[in-house]
């Protein structure tokens, strides 16, 4: 894919962690960064009256300076990549899903101030994850240790394409091993309409969710033959075990799904991963 890698900014201490790790994103996908910053001229979004036809200076240069100092943060240490800055008007959800029509990847950090300060806590995070054109990355500090790995989470099911090849692509950039994690409460469908059994075997069911992760990944491996791959089965709430994986991981990789009538959601168990990870997460749409 090309097209740019998209960071929203706000000043915060969490946006410029955010810049740092969509510069390293990009620098891997020898993309451009752009850094954007996402305001309303007026005090609140009032989509049915004209924003004003100018900025206040003193707000202008505000931004400005903060746009200068996020692009010398994302270019610490990388100092060929390749930085464009851009004030976006309106309010951060709207502008950002905007932003990223022809965008690679869009990054986001995990709390903020401003446009930002609803980013997992409501409309704002719904609008980013749930609308955005391309994956999303939501960075928080990570207290892993460095351990390089990533995780994906893995359904089984036909729909998780984009999902895997998105986690063995940026595994095979980052160089590292890949670790697919398939949690289940519920015998997996085999097909839409399949209906689950209500009294199961733990131990046999278990066994048939091994092979169906197995069979999900081969066609996988074979493409992408020098990432290390391994993975795991659990009987637990995949939210649940996610976020745990996470602890012991750089990345998290998920897929959210398509709501009704084709229109775009963000299930249960994604929007739990993005609340409760401890490491960045990317959330790739199915």
């Amino acid at each position: 894919m090309t097209g740019p890698i998209v960071v929203g900014v706000d000043g915060s201490p969490s946006a410029l962690e955010a810049v740092s790790w969509a510069g390293a994103e990009a620098v891997l996908r020898e993309a451009p960064l752009r850094i954007a910053y996402a305001a309303l001229r007026w005090n609140a979004d009032m989509p049915f009256i004209p924003q004003p036809p100018s900025w206040d200076e003193n707000a202008r240069a505000a931004a400005l300076r903060m746009l200068r100092q996020a692009a010398g943060h994302a270019r610490a240490g990388c100092s060929r990549l390749e930085v464009t800055t851009e004030i976006l008007d309106g309010g951060a959800g709207d502008a950002l899903v905007a932003a990223a029509r022809e965008a690679r990847l869009l990054v986001v950090g995990n709390r903020g101030r401003g446009g930002f300060a609803e980013l997992l806590l409501g409309s704002v995070s719904r609008a980013v994850i749930s609308r955005a054109p391309c994956p999303v990355a939501v960075v928080r500090r990570s207290d892993t240790g460095g351990r390089g790995d990533i995780v994906v989470g893995v359904t089984g099911g036909p729909d998780q394409e984009p999902v895997l090849e998105f986690a063995f692509r940026e595994a095979g950039l980052r160089g590292v091993s890949l670790r697919a994690l398939h949690a289940w409460r519920h015998p997996s469908r085999t097909i839409p309409w399949d209906e689950r059994p209500l009294v199961y075997d733990v131990e046999e069911v278990g066994r048939e969710e091994e092979r169906l992760v197995a069979a999900a990944l081969a066609g996988w491996r074979e493409r992408f033959p020098d990432v290390r791959v391994t993975w795991r089965v659990v009987h637990e709430h995949p939210a649940r075990a996610l976020a745990a994986a996470s602890a012991e991981t750089d990345l998290v990789i998920i897929g959210a799904h398509t709501g009704p009538g084709g229109l775009p959601g963000l299930g249960a168990t994604a929007h739990a991963v993005v609340h409760h990870a401890r490491a960045p997460v990317v959330v790739v749409r199915r």
